[in-house]
């Protein structure tokens, strides 16, 4: 995994940003978007694309990659964004917030790894999209397992405050489950992204018209 990040530290490149998302399918909860630098020279075969790994082996991983970053960031794309600039361009977003944030921590960054995303940035950091770059880069990796695991982790907090959702379970996805459960009950508005079809279908849940915020 760390050979992509070995090539270019060859080339000079020293401090290198990898970024990637997780929840772009799900019909509900927010897109999660990650970015790491880990510190030069980093090792760990545990790390790989997080679809790959358990949910134990990423939770275990969580505070492993966050103590062994040079700099790291999180951002929570809510599904009105993502209903407003279509999945694929809060993705792009998130990912240029994620850099963005990184770069006013005062670090420098070389090069740029995404998987599969062209960013729009303006500056001249090199950008590199990677087609399956969560399982040729280890920055890119670990930015997908702090996103999955984040994005779990909220949609338990969702599960607890409507636990007929059964949110934990099927983590929002369009799975047999969910669109059960929500031709059933139907949709709570604010947490769902009515710019997927499903949605679009679903009645209104009026049990859940105020929906609290979530607290990330």
């Amino acid at each position: 995994m760390l050979d992509y990040e070995e090539k270019l530290y060859k080339l000079g490149y020293k401090v290198i940003l990898g970024t990637d998302e997780a929840g772009r399918g799900p019909l509900c909860g927010p897109l999660v978007v990650a970015a790491v630098i880990l510190k030069q020279g980093y090792q760990n075969d545990l790390i790989n694309d997080s679809k790959q790994l358990s949910e134990k082996i990423r939770e275990e991983l969580f505070p492993e990659i966050i103590n062994n970053s040079l700099a790291y960031h999180i951002e929570i794309i809510e599904p009105e964004i993502i209903d407003k600039l279509n999945i694929y361009q809060a993705s792009r977003y998130g990912m240029e917030k994620c850099v963005e944030a990184i770069l006013n921590q005062g670090i420098n960054i070389d090069c740029i790894l995404t998987d599969a995303m062209k960013l729009q940035m303006d500056n001249f950091i090199p950008v590199e999209a990677l087609i399956k770059g969560d399982c040729k880069s280890l920055n890119i990796a670990s930015a997908s397992i702090l996103a999955k695991v984040t994005r779990d982790r909220i949609m338990a907090k969702l599960d607890a405050l409507a636990p007929e959702y059964q949110f934990a379970k099927h983590k929002g996805y369009p799975t047999k489950l969910h669109l059960d459960i929500i031709s059933n009950l139907g949709i709570i508005p604010s947490i769902y992204r009515f710019s997927y079809k499903p949605v679009q279908k679903a009645k209104i849940n009026q049990k859940y018209s105020s929906f609290p915020p979530i607290k990330y």
